[in-house]
C-alpha cells in the first residue's frame, strides 16, 4: 500500500484571478487527493493536498504551471499532519 502524506503548499505570484483555486480542485480530483484550497489575504493562495506520496509530489509538480493566465513565483512546502479528508474543497 501506498504510503499516504499531506504536505501544506503557500503558492505565491500572479494566482488569485486566474482560476487558479478552481484548477487545482480539478487536478486534485483527477489524482486522487483530499484537502482543501483557499485565498489568503496577502494574495497567495494555500492548499493542504492529502494523498499517496508518489500523487501528492505530482501535484506540487503541476502546481509550479496552475492555469495558463496563472503565473507562479514560488511554492512553500510545509509537511503537516494527515487528517480524515474525504474529499478535495475550495473554501471561500
Amino acid at each position: 500500500m501506498a504510503t499516504e502524506m499531506r504536505l501544506d503548499l503557500v503558492i505565491s505570484g500572479n494566482v488569485q484571478g486566474v482560476g487558479y483555486r478552481f484548477s487545482v480542485k480539478i487536478k486534485a480530483e483527477s489524482l486522487g487527493i483530499r484537502g482543501y484550497v483557499r485565498n489568503q489575504r496577502d494574495g497567495s493562495v494555500f492548499v493542504a493536498a492529502q494523498g499517496a506520496t508518489a500523487v501528492v509530489e505530482k501535484f506540487v509538480k503541476w502546481c509550479y504551471l496552475g492555469p495558463p493566465a496563472a503565473i507562479v513565483s514560488g511554492i512553500e512546502r510545509i509537511p503537516g499532519a494527515t487528517e480524515d479528508f474525504r474529499e478535495f474543497s475550495v473554501l471561500y
